[in-house]
């Protein structure tokens, strides 16, 4: 019996886990190639910044509590620092303000020197361009490129192209800005640039990031007037780094003799692994010099003026040595006739001598 009612049951299929769908190498390939589409878009075409600016303001509270544990622990062994180091720290310390005191009694005479030499010659003073401090937050997380990111942005209006420094020199420049913070290049990264000159002889050149906390030289002869230990600072013709501020010291210079140019390293004076402070400066605005340049265009042209005042003196030396001279009549060349008399509608000059024909 209960074979027979074994048997009237209907066997129940197992049910599926997964729903079957396009298989995995098909949509392995639409995803990479939706990436490589948004990837293309927001690099030609800049669409997705907004996007991705409103998704990293998003994230900014999640990234302060993932990098709070570093900060305490940071904060901790600051406070249970030894006590010896900072009465070290606290001798130099006054040592240099003192050092610095002295030079600052001397820079202010030389200021005041320089600003009297400007206005004597109708120089142009100085812009102190105003900075922003911030601190720097992290490293960038591509290894092969020399990236930090700090905690000033949008919000504190920061902006993409400003230079940023720190107590020894300059570091970088801001690339990318958003809302909280910022991405600064720093100046031994390969995609950037800085112009430079010799603190010593004001020799200018462009000076090139290697990747690997090292400046490059290039384009160079092997002849040039540079020596090891020499200071490049900021020459300041781009109009984004301000003049006169420390670079790089040179410190090793190679020649190869098949290339006529040499081969100059530098390192870098800016302490990036030793401190977090830094300023951002802000960039140059052309809006002072615009009343200057109408002022010039508003004064009336003088060098018009110069060709009339050289016509009148020609006039009046023409007309003087005409009166000094006699009225002499104007010579015209003697018509002569075959038998050797002169025409009588010609003048003859006195001073001139008719010569006969010779003997037929």
């Amino acid at each position: 019996m209960l074979k027979g009612v074994h048997q009237k049951l209907d066997p129940q299929q197992t049910p599926a886990f997964f729903v079957r769908g396009a298989s995995a190498f098909s949509r392995t390939v639409f995803f990479c190639a939706l990436s490589i589409s948004f990837m293309a878009i927001d690099a030609r075409l800049n669409y997705l910044s907004q996007l991705r600016q409103g998704f990293i303001a998003a994230l900014h509270p999640l990234e302060m509590v993932a990098n709070a544990p570093s900060n305490w622990v940071r904060d901790v062994n600051k406070y249970f620092s030894a006590h010896n180091e900072m009465v070290q720290e606290n001798y130099s310390l006054k040592q240099q303000a003192f050092e610095h005191q002295v030079r600052l009694q001397r820079l202010n005479t030389i200021e005041a020197e320089n600003a009297h030499l400007r206005s004597l010659l109708n120089g142009d003073i100085p812009i102190q361009p105003k900075a922003i401090l911030g601190e720097i937050s992290h490293t960038g997380r591509d290894p092969f490129s020399r990236v930090v990111v700090i905690n000033r942005g949008s919000q504190h209006n920061i902006k993409a192209g400003q230079a940023v420094v720190d107590s020894k020199g300059v570091l970088g420049q801001v690339t990318r800005v958003f809302p909280f913070s910022s991405e600064v290049t720093l100046i031994t990264d390969k995609a950037l640039s800085i112009p430079v000159q010799i603190e010593r002889n004001q020799l200018r050149a462009i000076a090139f990031g290697e990747g690997d906390n090292t400046l490059d030289i290039p384009y160079l002869p092997t002849n040039v007037d540079i020596k090891v230990g020499d200071t490049l600072v900021t020459s300041g013709i781009d109009g984004i780094y301000p003049a006169g501020l420390a670079v790089a010291k040179v410190t090793q210079i190679l020649q190869d003799p098949e290339s006529p140019f040499a081969k100059i390293i530098s390192t870098p004076v800016a302490e990036v692994s030793n401190h977090l402070q830094l300023l951002v400066l802000e960039l140059p605005s052309t809006k002072e010099a615009m009343p200057k340049q109408t002022l010039t265009n508003t004064n009336p042209p003088t060098v018009s003026k110069t060709p009339d005042l050289t016509k009148a003196k020609a006039s009046r030396a023409t007309n003087s040595s005409a009166a000094s001279k006699p009225n002499i009549p104007a010579q015209t060349n003697n018509l002569t006739t075959p038998n050797n008399q002169v025409s009588p509608n010609s003048q003859v000059n006195p001073n001139s001598k008719v010569k006969p024909n010779a003997p037929n």
